[in-house]
């Protein structure tokens, strides 16, 4: 069974009734017992924005 929830650009994960996940993309932040303890954690952080890889014009 998968639980997930969305807070400040995080994601919020539980799966088969493991602990709770705070995750962006690519990385795992935190891992807690309880949904409310992730969800302050994900609520304490900065709101995330995936980062976009600059092009350069330069030839």
């Amino acid at each position: 069974m998968l639980n997930k929830l969305h807070l400040n650009g995080y994601d919020i994960v539980q799966v088969n009734f493991g602990p709770w996940r705070v995750c962006t993309h690519k990385d795992r932040l935190a891992s807690f017992n309880s949904r409310e303890q992730a969800l302050a954690y994900a609520a304490a952080l900065p709101v995330y924005k995936a980062r976009t890889r600059r092009v350069s014009n330069d030839h």
